[in-house]
């Protein structure tokens, strides 16, 4: 599949309800990225927010991604036009914009990542279009980019109904840590009042049919499991630099 044909299959699957399950990279290596595009995910985020990831290494990772039919997506490291401009013009098929807290701020981001008339993005050959070799296929993909807004903070559950108002919002993806922060419980998952807000996140995603999305950060498909059969149906799982861990601890054996 091309990737307008990936962006199709995954909106397929989250308005039929089904989960889109992806995974998160953060280290800067193509065969890193290969390796994690050929297994089985529908997408694949390479974060810019807390990864060690420049503009200039964007082409290479999606490349890599591309090769095993994975979606290559941006996390945002803010969610300025320039950021945006530079992920999909190098490849992505779509952002993660993080900290979203109104629907303004998020309607600004949709904007500047769709060319017009959809948006405000700048025209022009890049990566994305094979510079100009694919112009004219370009451009219905480049109306509507895949965009997912990460819910993490409490100003942004205030204002959540308004969120999930946006045209164009296809998921909201919760980050747990930030927004556990946001309420003086950080990683205090178990708190009633955490789980109380998961629950509100929950609860108007259903109302205006916008799918929730989490990440399960440690590698654990029964973990995986129950967040499918909780609700969640955008999820990431694990980050390539816990699954490397994860598979490098030393055995514990005698010596």
């Amino acid at each position: 599949m091309n990737r307008l044909e990936k962006i199709r299959a995954i909106r397929t699957s989250l308005g039929e309800n089904r989960p889109s399950i992806g995974s998160w990279m953060q280290i800067p290596d193509s065969s890193v990225a290969e390796i994690m595009g050929q297994a089985g995910y529908d997408w694949v985020a390479v974060d810019m927010e807390h990864g060690a990831i420049s503009v200039h290494q964007l082409p290479d990772l999606f490349r890599a991604l591309d090769l095993g039919g994975a979606l290559p997506l941006a996390r945002l490291a803010h969610g300025h036009g320039k950021d945006c401009k530079q992920a999909l013009d190098a490849g992505a098929g779509g952002v993660i914009v993080p900290m979203v807290e109104t629907a303004a701020q998020l309607l600004m981001v949709r904007d500047a990542c769709r060319w017009p008339p959809a948006g405000t993005r700048g025209v022009g050959f890049s990566r994305a279009n094979l510079f100009g070799v694919h112009f004219e296929a370009y451009r219905e993909e480049a109306q509507a980019p895949l965009l997912v807004a990460m819910i993490e903070h409490v100003r942004a559950v205030e204002n959540l109904e308004e969120i999930l108002a946006v045209d164009g919002l296809d998921a909201i993806l919760i980050g747990p840590y930030d927004l556990s922060a946001s309420m003086g419980l950080t990683a205090k998952f178990d708190a009633p009042e955490f789980i109380a807000v998961l629950n509100r996140i929950h609860t108007l995603c259903g109302k205006q049919r916008i799918p929730c999305g989490v990440h399960v950060v440690r590698p654990d498909a029964e973990v995986l499991q129950q967040r499918i059969v909780e609700g969640y149906r955008f999820i990431a799982y694990s980050i390539d630099a816990v699954f490397l861990h994860s598979s490098a601890m030393a055995p514990k054996v005698s010596r």
